[in-house]
């Protein structure tokens, strides 16, 4: 993207003011990225690969910030208690803050921006991410207000401009943490073992654009490789009467297909199509455009894959996980996607993308997405590199964290949540599904995870697979299991196990969704500097890669009964927890890359099942 071509188009659209100096909030371990990031141009790239314009503007940076009690949220403060750096959230040392909100508190953000007049675009407002309640205000006046703090929403606000160049924002969060029934993943207010320091507020980039009146809003990309076909939905604002329309495909540089129509659902034929995998992510450009009277009034640009994520049976009768058709053992690491120095934000999108090349490095080809959700560039980067991913709803109204979770089909169990609950964990699933819709790096959604906050199994799994038949559904990774969905998922600490391929084989693909867990503190790099936990804690890597080794070796004989994928505890350590393959702040590998892609490269075997 080149922002220069927006200023031109819209008469130096946006000028930032300045503000004052920002430094890092001191205590903590930093990644090598923090040096890297300063308070003019924090995470300046693009934030939206797969739907893209040349109109726009970021505005991360200082905002002024203000901490205060609930009871006052309805009148903005009078004062401000200083400048925060978006979009780290406000805990974070990136923020230069680092200070707690909690349920009895507020959040506000403050900025002026300088917008000049736009003749005929309308002026769209974008966040990445604000954990949970947010409301938005232009010039004092209402904009909009969302719950949700894993998805992105877009408020229209040309209409709240006023005349003359100066413009107000502000915004208002509310975020409960533990003490509310959202989904909030790890957060809580008191972090211990595998429980996380809270995240409040603004957590990804902010950014504006302008479109034309008429603009394409979404689109939704779903391939068919046994059809040789890719669907195009095409959402639309303010579409006329004899607009049509157009989307192209290409490979490359090269033209493969072009289609127009004046339904907003086209189906586009691709002849010998290029499967996307991990060993070629191949990858097609895709134009999206309205057109009027022969003319292009708006144009997006995306990409997408040729790739399709279901289940099989085996020569032997065993329900297996495939890729394109043929049996991938999915091997990957849990990832949490937490740092020291932005916890949920990566201090810089070198960072961003590093977890997912280090990944791949040490021979994974899945990553499962621990009850968290990524900024779009994040899942770009696997599209990119080739990683699968295994997407997790962020878990919400735990109760006692802790709850049965039965291993056998009969004796599961739900939690009773009330209907305000149950609405928001609708609402939230529904819209993380559709903003993720389009990366075909997802193969898997997993609505639950060990039972925390598990309600209506059966309902959520079936309305899952009913709005994405495209892809697997993991119904609960860890246990609590119920008669529906396409997998079993066990979780067994430390060592490989299996969910029994005689009771379960022969209607669902058998994974381990969790195990391993090996400790190793690496003194300089833990986030404290005693009582740091793991599952099974080593003193060195020498001991460390043994262990892993062994673990490693059990694998063939288990993939030969029916195990479809495993998950690995766990990508880096976080916080106290020093569970992960890297130290928290990315710094040292516990276990050389180049070994670890060695061993796992058995695992890849395709003559270890029997077609």
């Amino acid at each position: 993207m080149k922002k220069r071509l927006f200023f031109t188009c819209v008469s130096a659209f946006l000028l930032l003011k300045s503000e004052a100096q920002w430094a890092i909030a001191p205590g903590k371990i930093t990644t090598e990225w923090s040096a890297s990031v300063t308070a003019d141009k924090p995470l300046p790239e693009y934030p939206r690969p797969q739907m893209t314009r040349t109109e726009w503007v970021n505005l991360n940076g200082l905002w002024q910030y203000a901490i205060q009690p609930k009871a006052q949220q309805e009148n903005m403060p009078a004062k401000f208690d200083g400048n925060i750096l978006v979009p780290y959230a406000v805990e974070s040392a990136l923020s230069g803050v680092a200070k707690t909100v909690g349920k009895d508190s507020v959040l506000w953000y403050k900025r002026t921006l300088t917008i000049s007049p736009v003749k005929n675009k309308k002026v769209l407002l974008h966040f990445g991410a604000v954990d949970w309640l947010c409301d938005v205000f232009v010039n004092g006046q209402p904009a909009g207000s969302h719950k949700g703090g894993y998805d992105p929403f877009t408020l229209d606000i040309t209409s709240l401009i006023k005349k003359g160049s100066q413009q107000e924002v502000s915004v208002r969060v509310w975020d409960p943490s533990d003490d509310g029934p959202q989904p909030r993943g790890k957060q809580v207010k008191k972090p211990e073992g595998i429980w996380y320091t809270p995240v409040t507020g603004i957590w990804q980039t902010v950014w504006m654009e302008t479109v034309p009146s008429t603009y394409i809003s979404s689109t939704v990309q779903t391939p068919d490789i046994d059809k040789k076909t890719v669907n195009i939905v095409a959402n639309t604002e303010n579409l006329q009467q004899g607009d049509l329309i157009k989307v192209t495909a290409f490979d490359g540089a090269q033209k493969l297909v072009e289609k127009s129509s004046n339904s907003n659902d086209i189906e586009l034929e691709i002849s010998s199509p290029k499967l996307w995998s991990p060993a070629q992510p191949f990858l097609y450009d895709l134009s999206v455009q309205i057109v009027r009277n022969g003319k292009v009034v708006d144009e997006v640009k995306s990409y997408f894959a040729m790739r399709k994520s279901s289940i099989g049976v085996d020569k032997n009768g065993i329900q297996r996980m495939l890729l394109n058709n043929e049996f991938v053992f999915q091997y990957g690491p849990l990832d949490q996607g937490w740092w020291p120095d932005g916890l949920y934000t990566a201090p810089t999108d070198e960072a961003l993308k590093f977890d997912i090349v280090k990944t791949k490095e040490m021979g994974f080809n899945m990553i499962r997405k621990h009850v968290k959700v990524e900024p779009a560039r994040w899942y770009y980067y696997c599209d990119k590199e080739g990683m699968l991913v295994w997407q997790d709803m962020p878990s919400g109204d735990l109760g006692n964290r802790w709850e049965p979770r039965p291993a056998i089909v009969g004796r599961a169990t739900d939690k009773d949540r009330t209907a305000e609950s149950e609405n928001i964990y609708r609402t939230e699933w529904n819209a993380i599904m559709e903003a993720l819709h389009n990366f075909p790096s997802i193969i898997v959604w997993t609505p639950f995870n060990e039972a925390w906050g598990q309600f209506k199994t059966e309902d959520i799994v079936n309305w899952t697979m009913k709005k994405d038949p495209s892809r697997v559904v993991n119904t609960a990774s860890g246990g609590n299991f119920h008669d529906v969905g396409h997998i079993i998922d066990l979780h067994n600490y430390p060592d490989p196990a299996m969910p029994d391929p005689v009771l379960f084989g022969s209607k669902r693909a058998i994974v381990l969704g969790e195990f391993g867990g090996l400790g190793l503190p690496v003194e300089g790099h833990t986030w404290q500097q005693k009582d740091n936990w793991g599952y099974q804690t080593f003193k060195n890597s020498d001991d460390l890669l043994k262990r892993y080794s062994a673990m490693v070796d059990k694998f063939p004989d288990l993939i030969r009964k029916g195990l479809s994928a495993a998950v690995y505890t766990q990508t880096t350590d976080v916080e106290v927890e020093t569970n992960g393959l890297m130290t928290y702040d990315r710094k040292v590998t516990k276990m050389p890359a180049a070994s670890l892609k060695s061993l796992h490269q058995k695992l890849y075997d395709a003559s270890l099942v029997k077609k």
